[in-house]
């Protein structure tokens, strides 16, 4: 992978924060439920996107629009505090990348499915973590909340990272391949 910043990274960057301003700016990216979390989300995914394509730089500023977006759309009031709405998040794509990075070598599809979920969970525990820190919420509410929409959050990260993650390398994979017949 290279180094340093690249016109590839700042594409793919400006692609997911795209998507992430959209689902934040359409509340597309946010699905109420009845918990004290009030909204499930789909918001990291960008982020954990970015963090396994292009590293852990593009998954933290994609995952820096996404707290923001959450920070400015808050219905919640522990969303109104950007130690838990901002900070967490910057953490989804770094956690994203790492888990890729460590499990590639082992399986590629495990490898980044496995990249969803522990971005996806990064997104649920910090953020939990930092609202019983802040006293937003209880340890057992933060508790319930991780199993009620974390999980479901982790597991749909799972299937659309996997989606979206294999057949962006399969066509990259494809384009390589024709370039060198043509070339």
């Amino acid at each position: 992978m290279e180094k340093g910043l690249t016109v590839r990274r700042i594409v793919i960057a400006g692609v997911l924060g795209a998507i992430a301003i959209l689902l934040g700016v359409t509340r597309l990216g946010y699905i109420p439920v009845p918990t004290a979390a009030g909204n499930a989300t789909i918001m990291h995914i960008p982020a954990v996107i970015g963090g396994i394509m292009e590293g852990w730089g593009v998954g933290m500023i994609i995952g820096l629009i996404f707290g923001v977006s959450s920070f400015l759309n808050a219905t919640v009031p522990l969303f109104k505090d950007p130690l838990v709405a901002i900070l967490p998040r910057l953490f989804i794509g770094v956690t994203a990348y790492l888990t890729y990075v460590g499990l590639k070598n082992i399986n590629e599809y495990f490898a980044i499915g496995a990249a969803g979920f522990i971005g996806a969970m990064t997104n649920t525990i910090l953020v939990l973590g930092m609202a019983v820190l802040r006293g937003y919420m209880t340890f057992g509410v933060a508790a319930t909340v991780a199993l009620t929409s974390g999980l479901p959050e982790a597991i749909v990260s799972v299937i659309v990272t996997l989606a979206v993650v294999a057949a962006w390398k399969n066509l990259v994979k494809s384009g390589k391949q024709k370039s060198k017949i043509s070339g």
